[in-house]
């Protein structure tokens, strides 16, 4: 089993004891997070949905994230991170979201966001948590850096609930 594998059966795990339900915002990493989670058998009873909003349109639109923030902070950012994570929970039966943005390149930088920026949400109840890091390597390797570090960070979220 690949690591993303291994920790969406663990995040699953937890999910399951917990008797909640997971969804997911995914932007840079296009629906490989939902992907590695619905590979593992049982997982209906522990994923709601996943959403991709790749454009800043679709963001607008599905997850309520507001264009005048867009506008300000740009779709890779944490404060859109955090209006994803919450926009998810808010217009699904989650418990608890996660989501991500950014660039994996090769091209799409800007000043201040190199290639590899990522913005992590993650939201339950009232609670939200944000995270940008920047990976190294080609496009695959940052979008499967990003899958995997948002499902690490998701488990880091719910010890903390």
């Amino acid at each position: 089993m690949d690591p993303l594998n291994e920790l969406a059966t663990e995040v699953g795990k937890a999910l399951k004891q917990r008797g909640w339900l997971l969804a997911t915002a995914e932007s840079i990493t296009g629906g490989s997070i939902s992907q590695a989670i619905t590979d593992i058998p049982g997982s209906s009873e522990w994923f709601d949905c996943g959403f991709v909003t790749y454009s800043n349109g679709s963001k607008t639109q599905f997850l309520e994230v507001p264009e005048a923030l867009l506008a300000q902070h740009g779709a890779v950012s944490e404060e859109v991170a955090a209006e994803m994570a919450k926009g998810t929970l808010a217009n699904t039966d989650a418990h608890i979201t996660l989501s991500t943005t950014g660039i994996a390149g090769p091209g799409g930088a800007v000043p201040g966001k190199p290639v590899g920026t990522v913005c992590f949400g993650w939201a339950c109840e009232k609670r939200v948590h944000t995270e940008r890091l920047v990976f190294a390597g080609d496009r695959h390797s940052v979008r499967t850096q990003t899958a995997e570090h948002a499902l690490k960070g998701l488990l880091e979220f719910m010890q903390q609930l």
